[in-house]
């Protein structure tokens, strides 16, 4: 599949360019679209992705620009393969209400593998929303803003207009058929327009980055012309996609990856100074090149004294300023880190344990083989077997 990487760094759209049919997108439709009056017409596919790398050119200021702090983020996020996708495209007038089941019975019903995470989302473009998880928290929702459930929490949108039963609107019909009509439903009153959609990832290679999310968050992504560029492309691409128009879909898939990406930047860039855990490490100036450095080298045989060498600061300062943002020591984490690698290439290639081994750092396989043990409960070659997600 074609890399993440292009969800953070955007340029890789021009692998599109005059290579439509080459990629063949992993985009799973399961909604439906109403129509939009977002271009009077419709630009030849080659002028869309000529514009999407005039964009590109200007990275530096997408999401307010990427620095050397954010590198870990951007390495871990070129692996966690990322792949976009947009359920359904609606106009509800009030009342109006829907409930969205985990994330896992969603992906189920649309057809969407199990091996990945599924994190969810709904993109407000009209109107406004009301969302309630099922301990009551409540999250309002105005027009721009993206709210995302980075575990896949049930929860209840709707128009706010207090305790109310509402049908389903045949949204689960929709996405079985893969339905890409227009869905309008409510009571008549006030329009709110959105665009629902997921993000599957890897289980892996994501969760140092998911494991410090809340159950839910939004930003607003109108707040600058790179957050107004993404939303325009996504309802653009919506429309070309539901047209059947060739290579919109995969485009699609990569900008909602890019809206994806754009929303986890702003939220981090919006977290308190005091906060602590993975996201706020990486913006610290030590931290941040710590991880980076880790995951960048990651078969390099580090040691906390080479380490506090490369970042420039003492080993017991480097082990205090990590371990206040990680809750653990830089050693305890790249073991970790090293492991988890490890356990996506036994699910999903069929290398031998002892290359495994050294291509996560472990010159000897009975030392990798205690380590696997002690982090997963069995050795390599079981965990192998019960987890094969790759045919025989």
């Amino acid at each position: 599949m074609v890399s993440p990487f292009f969800a953070l760094r955007l340029f890789l759209v021009l692998d599109f360019v005059g290579k439509a049919e080459k990629y063949s997108s992993r985009l799973q439709w399961c909604g439906a679209f109403a129509p939009t009056a977002m271009l009077e017409r419709r630009d030849d596919l080659l002028e869309w992705l000529a514009a999407v790398n005039r964009f590109a050119e200007k990275v530096r200021e997408f999401a307010g620009g990427p620095n050397h702090h954010m590198d870990a983020f951007s390495q871990i996020l070129s692996g966690v393969q990322l792949t976009g996708a947009v359920f359904f495209r609606a106009e509800f007038s009030a009342p109006w209400g829907l409930s969205t089941p985990t994330a896992k019975t969603m992906a189920a019903t649309a057809g969407v593998g199990t091996e990945h995470l599924v994190v969810l989302y709904h993109l407000v473009i009209d109107g406004g929303a009301v969302i309630e998880l099922l301990d009551g928290q409540r999250t309002e929702l105005n027009p721009g803003d993206i709210v995302v459930f980075p575990h896949g929490d049930p929860h209840h949108m709707s128009s706010g207009g207090g305790e109310q039963q509402f049908p389903n609107y045949g949204i689960n019909a929709k996405i079985e058929a893969r339905d890409l009509s227009p869905l309008r439903a409510g009571g008549g009153g006030d329009v709110s327009r959105f665009v629902c959609g997921y993000m599957s990832c890897d289980p892996h290679l994501s969760r140092p980055i998911l494991s410090g999310l809340p159950p839910v968050f939004k930003v607003n992504i109108r707040a600058d012309s790179s957050g107004l560029w993404l939303e325009n492309s996504i309802l653009h691409l919506v429309e070309e996609a539901a047209s059947g128009r060739i290579g919109s879909d995969a485009m699609l898939a990569k900008l909602s990856e890019a809206l994806f990406v754009d929303t986890l930047r702003r939220y981090v860039a919006s977290l308190p100074e005091q906060q602590t855990g993975w996201l706020t490490g990486v913006r610290d100036p030590i931290v941040g090149k710590s991880l980076a450095l880790l995951h960048g080298r990651i078969t390099h045989p580090w040691t906390i004294e080479n380490l506090a060498d490369e970042v420039g600061i003492s080993r017991s300062a480097l082990v205090k300023r990590f371990t206040r943002y990680l809750a653990e020591p830089p050693m305890t984490y790249l073991t970790r880190w090293r492991l988890r690698v490890a356990a996506r290439s036994l699910e999903r290639t069929a290398r031998g344990v002892a290359e495994i081994a050294a291509e996560v750092g472990y010159e000897s396989e009975a030392a990798f083989n205690r380590a696997f043990k002690r982090e997963f409960g069995q050795p390599p070659g079981r965990y192998r077997s019960d987890h094969r997600s790759l045919p025989a």
